[in-house]
């Protein structure tokens, strides 16, 4: 190994690991909530072309999938050193107005400079220069966020909601469909911190694992062909998850933060797509599940959007289930 590492060492970068999953989460969460929020534009500013809902809830998005690329690589960098990525967020804190993200956009951010000034300085009693030069790159990033966030700490929240009563159609979306909702809200987070950390343990693989000409020949293995196969899956489970969450919000609910089932990465390519496989199948299930409930409901929106949705997922299922046969 290039570099000796402690436990404690791989615990520090593993807290990087868990804030990155718990601003990428709550981001994109905050993102799909202004879908909510939006009802609160006063009436004198709906006309206008672009809201501020519309601006902030754009670099909201953003964010979210910057500090997912972060969690990425910091997983990468902790698998090269012979650890073990964690696939644990640290808890999510969303908001109710555009204020509240904001300052609970610049906590995170503060925290997070925080803690990668001291990963930083750690990198430098190792001599691990790769860990410096990457968490170098992420800070700066992080600060980019940090002053962003700053801009909107006392913007003016519009509070504009309608006093109307709920009407007829609407009295579908109860609190038993909202948890069948989110249930599918909880696969899709599980699926992208699991799918996310095996492609990058997969990319170590595919690099220290080679064991036919083949493979040395065409530089590639099982695992490379994996890591390959995983990066834009778990993109495709962003959408997903952006996608529920919006109706979720749209619909005047509230969406779950937490992963359900808990991620399960395994040790080898095989071990991967067997997971992953379980994985999929899970959420087919479920997902036709909620097809059934919307039908039944007469939510044509939700059932149709679960209908494309569950097409990816069953390609996603046949792509893993390819690989076992």
């Amino acid at each position: 190994m290039a570099v000796e590492v402690s436990s404690e060492y791989i615990d520090l970068l593993n807290q990087a690991v868990a804030r990155e999953l718990q601003v990428s989460i709550q981001y994109m969460l905050q993102h799909a909530k202004m879908e909510k929020l939006i009802r609160r534009t006063l009436s004198e500013n709906i006309l206008l072309d672009k809201t501020t809902y519309d601006a902030v809830g754009k670099f909201l998005r953003e964010f979210a999938i910057q500090e997912m690329k972060h969690a990425a690589a910091v997983m990468e960098r902790i698998y090269y050193l012979g650890g073990t990525a964690t696939t644990k967020a640290n808890r999510v804190n969303v908001g109710n107005s555009i204020s509240e993200f904001a300052r609970n956009g610049v906590k995170a951010e503060e925290e997070a400079l925080a803690l990668y000034r001291k990963i930083i300085d750690s990198t430098g009693r190792v001599g691990d220069v790769e860990t410096r030069e990457l968490f170098e790159k992420i800070y700066g990033e992080e600060e980019k966020h940090l002053f962003k966030f700053q801009e909107y700490v006392n913007v003016q929240d519009e509070t504009g909601e309608s006093q109307m009563s709920l009407s007829d159609w609407r009295k579908i979306f109860s609190e038993d469909y909202f948890t069948l909702l989110n249930k599918a809200v909880a696969a899709e987070i599980s699926a992208i911190v699991q799918y996310t950390n095996q492609h990058e343990k997969a990319s170590l693989l595919a690099l220290r694992t080679k064991n036919t000409p083949l493979e040395v020949i065409t530089e590639a293995n099982k695992a490379k062909v994996v890591s390959d196969m995983l990066k834009p899956i778990f993109m495709v489970e962003m959408e997903h998850l952006e996608k529920i969450t919006e109706r979720i919000y749209l619909l005047e609910g509230e969406a779950v933060s937490e992963p359900e089932p808990i991620p399960k990465v395994g040790e080898t390519a095989e071990e991967f797509l067997r997971l992953d496989h379980e994985a999929e199948n899970y959420a087919i299930v479920l997902y036709r599940k909620i097809i059934e409930e919307s039908l039944k409901r007469g939510d044509t929106t939700t059932r149709r959007l679960f209908e494309d949705i569950v097409m990816q997922e069953e390609g996603h299922y046949w792509q893993f289930d390819d690989f076992l046969r």
